[in-house]
C-alpha cells in the first residue's frame, strides 16, 4: 500500500484558477493521483474551506451546480476524517507546542489522525515535522 497523504484547501482551489497555469495543473495532477491510487485523504474542514473559498468565486464559469458536483464528485472520495473531541484536543496541543493558528493545527491533527506521512500545502513551512508527518508545498 502507497503512503497516505493529506490535501489541504489551497490545492483543490487551484484546480479552479486557471490564471495560475503551474499551479493548477500540479493541482490536478495531485488530485487524480490520489483519486487513482486511493490514497489521498481530507478533512470535514478542507471541504467547508473550499466551499467558502471557491463561493467567493463564483461566476459565469464557476456555478454553485458545479460547486456541489465537485463536492460529491471529488471531494467525497477523499473524506475520511470528521470532527470529534479527540480531533480537537490534537489540535490544542499541536497549536501549543507547534505556536500554529487553530485552523493550520487542526489540519496537521486531521492528516495524524488519518496516518499520513505527508500534508501537500503551501500555507506552512515546507519541511515541517509535527510528529511523523511532513509538511510539502508542493508547489516548490
Amino acid at each position: 500500500m502507497k503512503d497516505k497523504f493529506f490535501i489541504d484547501t489551497n490545492i483543490f482551489v487551484y484546480t479552479f484558477d486557471y490564471r495560475a497555469k503551474k499551479k493548477n495543473r500540479i493541482s490536478r495532477n495531485l488530485i487524480s493521483k490520489a483519486l487513482k491510487e486511493y490514497n489521498g485523504v481530507i478533512s470535514f474542514q478542507v471541504i467547508q474551506e473550499f466551499i467558502n473559498a471557491i463561493a467567493k468565486k463564483v461566476d459565469k464559469e464557476i456555478t454553485s451546480n458545479d460547486i456541489i458536483k465537485y463536492v460529491e464528485v471529488v471531494l467525497s472520495q477523499l473524506l475520511e476524517v470528521f470532527p470529534s473531541i479527540d480531533l480537537y484536543k490534537s489540535a490544542i496541543d499541536i497549536k501549543e507546542r507547534w505556536q500554529l493558528s487553530f485552523y493550520d493545527s487542526l489540519i496537521i491533527a486531521a492528516a495524524l489522525e488519518a496516518n499520513c506521512n505527508i500534508l501537500y500545502t503551501e500555507d506552512l513551512q515546507h519541511g515541517l515535522k509535527v510528529y511523523e508527518l511532513e509538511v510539502v508545498n508542493p508547489f516548490k
